[in-house]
């Protein structure tokens, strides 16, 4: 059995877009997960996985799909963690996302992987495709907000928001 967190070398990241009629003056954001535990068990060929919502950290913005550091100020990007945790995610009172492997099989030179995952207090199925890139293990899953009752973000009337389909990207040390 392995167990991979922040510590070992794995990082968990969310990227989140931007939409509506004012969406030219909003960022698409890097999220850091920074509290997270990956498990790895060969012998049952199964996977298990806790984030700490609570532990959101964005990054920095992303401007035509590059990271631009220092475009938000540290007092916008404080703004953006309470809203993600408190207003979009109520992480005080679900602080903890899960998920469960169902199966593992086998997808040409990766894996996908199909599991329950928890999410604000819904469960929800989900597959990921498993990749190797050079010595890591790398997914990206899209999350449609809605389908775990998690209201996308929104201002100015809704004028503002952020799509309902977020990316999650996992990779760890293969």
């Amino acid at each position: 059995m392995t167990t991979i967190s922040e510590r070992e070398g794995g990082d968990v990241r969310v990227f989140t877009f931007k939409d509506g009629l004012l969406s030219a003056v909003a960022h698409d954001l890097e999220i850091a997960v920074e509290r997270f535990s990956i498990t790895w068990d060969d012998a049952r060929a199964k996977v298990s996985a806790t984030f700490d919502a609570t532990s959101l950290r964005v990054l920095h913005a992303v401007v035509n799909g590059q990271p631009s550091p220092g475009t938000l100020s540290s007092r916008d990007l404080a703004k953006i963690e309470r809203n993600i945790t408190h207003d979009v995610l109520g992480a005080h009172s679900q602080s903890h996302v899960r998920f469960e492997s169902s199966s593992i099989a086998a997808n040409g030179e990766g894996f996908v992987i199909r599991g329950m995952l928890t999410l604000a207090g819904r469960a929800n199925e989900i597959s990921a495709n498993v990749r190797r890139e050079g010595a890591r293990l790398v997914t990206e899953v899209a999350i449609d907000q809605p389908r775990w009752g998690i209201v996308p973000y929104t201002a100015m009337m809704g004028a503002l928001r952020v799509k309902s389909e977020i990316r999650v990207r996992v990779r760890v040390p293969a």
